[in-house]
């Protein structure tokens, strides 16, 4: 599977197929080595990330491994899925913000608009996008949406 396809994202993709059909053995086949991708396709039900620049015998070994049951990847993007798991273990993810990151949290969690935001805490706009953009880093999220789920659902933040 490609991350790239027409119509529907491949991570979407395999994340749909593996609900109609759990047994089936995904392996990406991707140019992309971002950490987060290679761990949203692993989330999605991938069972193994091969780069597509590797030699044809390479990734013929990757899909007779995956076949057998193996996680077929290389070292290179193995190494990128432990940093990621290093740097994104978290215990309280709400927990590592800083009091300026709460602050602008609560805000976006209270519907304030990033402009009302910058106006309420005295920064300028591009300095509060900055702020959510660490934020939605820090708590693993992509949208507005998601970071005030998650910060409806932790344990209120001691200050």
């Amino acid at each position: 599977m490609d991350i790239n396809l027409p119509g529907m994202d491949g991570i979407e993709c395999v994340r749909k197929l593996k609900e109609l059909k759990p047994s089936l053995r995904i392996v990406m086949v991707t140019v992309y080595e971002n950490p987060e991708r290679i761990f949203k396709a692993l989330t999605a039900g991938a069972i193994g990330y091969v780069l597509k620049h590797r030699p044809s015998a390479e990734l013929l070994n990757a899909i007779r491994d995956a076949h057998h049951g193996g996680a077929p990847m290389s070292s290179q993007i193995a190494r990128k899925v432990v940093q990621f798991f290093h740097i994104s273990t978290p215990q309280d993810e709400a927990g590592e913000l800083s009091v300026r990151e709460r602050e602008v949290l609560e805000l976006l969690a209270k519907g304030y608009l990033i402009k009302e935001i910058a106006d309420q805490l005295g920064l300028g706009f591009d300095t509060v996008r900055t702020y959510i953009r660490r934020i939605y880093e820090k708590m693993h999220v992509h949208s507005r949406a998601q970071a005030v789920a998650k910060y409806l659902q932790s344990p209120p933040m001691s200050q």
